[in-house]
């Protein structure tokens, strides 16, 4: 809820009142301009709320009722978050985008209502339970990982870089550097990132279980979201405009680190993950704006994904501090008192 509240807010700035009543948008007229684009979009950002719903209510309330709940549920928030659009110059409310998050909502309610044998002694559940450790503590651990893979779908950030304040606290500021001053800077980006993320990963699995080769499909599926939003919101000829010379040897040093890191004591892990994790994420914040990635993000719509940007950007620039405190927090208790 938090998440598509930021989202429909976006940029958050701006309010004033405009004279007209906050929910007037409901019986304004049709909208004049419709772009399937913008359809999807308001579809699919109401989809994880209607399949959440399902699962929280799951297994209390089942069936019609929990389907009825979850769709009345997504109505008032979006009625509600629609008319604070009302006081913000850069947004506008209309009818249409609460209908398309009412059908996302509903959606994401009839896919939960498939997929609820799956959240107690389903295969889901058994595959979770046989590939990873026990308790909720670890439950969270894979949540954070999920966020990971999610703030790769920001085209506008360096590969796997996160934690960067300056777009909520201030502007990046910075005098011009040469090239290879980047390219060192998203080398050891990606490298200290992918390393603790790894390790983070190898927390979390059972003993026994495939560790690397988990770490692994983690790193894959990171790189295919990665592409997957360029393939997107740009060109088709800059769908790896993400591999730079940066990325390439970043990835390399990384995934050879990372391989090798795996074998380290449990502590030792983690306080590696944390170091590297700090580091990169201050790094991030020291660095000027990088010129060359500018030009790059030229071919970028931004005005479809504006609100999807500051969300991902938001998660961004939290991921490294919730991870920390997650690392600490496995620090300080054993392994099998995680739940």
């Amino acid at each position: 809820m938090l998440l598509v509240a930021y989202a429909t807010l976006y940029p958050l700035s701006g309010w004033r009142g405009m004279g007209l009543s906050p929910f007037a948008y409901l019986s304004a007229p049709w909208p004049r301009y419709i772009t399937s684009f913008d359809v999807a979009v308001n579809v699919a950002g109401y989809v994880p709320f209607g399949f959440l719903a399902i699962a929280a209510l799951h297994p209390r309330v089942q069936g019609v009722a929990a389907f009825g709940l979850a769709v009345a549920g997504a109505a008032a928030l979006s009625v509600v978050l629609e008319a604070g659009q009302t006081y913000l110059p850069a947004r506008v409310a209309t009818n249409l985008d609460v209908l398309c998050n009412l059908a996302g909502a509903a959606l994401g309610a009839l896919l939960g209502l498939r997929a609820a044998p799956l959240f107690a002694d389903g295969p889901l559940s058994r595959w979770r339970a046989s590939e990873f450790l026990p308790g909720a503590g670890v439950d969270f651990g894979l949540a954070l990982v999920a966020l990971w893979l999610f703030i790769q779908l920001n085209p506008a950030t360096l590969l796997f870089g996160a934690g960067d304040l300056r777009d909520l606290l201030a502007p990046a500021e910075g005098r011009a550097r040469r090239p290879e001053f980047f390219v060192l800077i998203e080398a050891f980006t990606t490298a200290a990132n992918l390393v603790a993320v790894a390790l983070l990963v190898s927390t979390l699995v059972q003993p026994g279980r495939p560790v690397r080769a988990m770490a692994v499909s983690v790193l894959m599926a990171a790189l295919a979201v990665k592409t997957a939003a360029l393939a997107i919101v740009m060109r088709a000829e800059n769908v790896l405009a993400w591999l730079t010379l940066g990325a390439q040897l970043g990835l390399l040093v990384g995934a050879v680190t990372a391989l090798l890191a795996i074998a380290l004591p449990r502590t030792a892990r983690l306080a590696l993950a944390a170091v590297l994790l700090m580091a990169a994420t201050v790094l991030v914040n020291l660095t000027p704006p990088n010129p060359y990635l500018a030009a790059t993000l030229k071919v970028w719509q931004h005005g479809h994904f504006l609100n999807f940007n500051g969300l991902t950007r938001l998660v961004s620039a939290l991921w490294p501090f919730m991870a920390l405190g997650y690392l600490i927090y496995l620090a300080s208790r054993r392994r099998e008192a995680l739940g």
